[in-house]
């Protein structure tokens, strides 16, 4: 069984997130959500405590960085 840990309303898709406090490169629950709902996903978040970069669809952002991510 595998978990998100939240899941934000963008427009008619769903923003999964996915919070990692270490094992950051492992993210299979995330990668099971956007397999099973790709159709409704949108911008795919791990928040983390490294720097902010891009894995194909996933954007890995550092956990200071995100009030300013989510209000955009």
């Amino acid at each position: 069984m595998y978990e998100v840990d939240f899941l934000i309303a963008n427009g008619s898709k769903i923003s999964p997130i996915e919070v990692k406090s270490s094992g950051y490169k492992t993210h299979k629950s995330l990668d099971e959500f956007l397999d099973k709902y790709s159709a409704k996903s949108k911008d795919p978040l791990v928040v983390f405590t490294k720097d902010y970069h891009k894995e194909g669809a996933i954007t890995f952002l550092p956990v200071y960085m995100l009030p300013f991510y989510l209000e955009r």
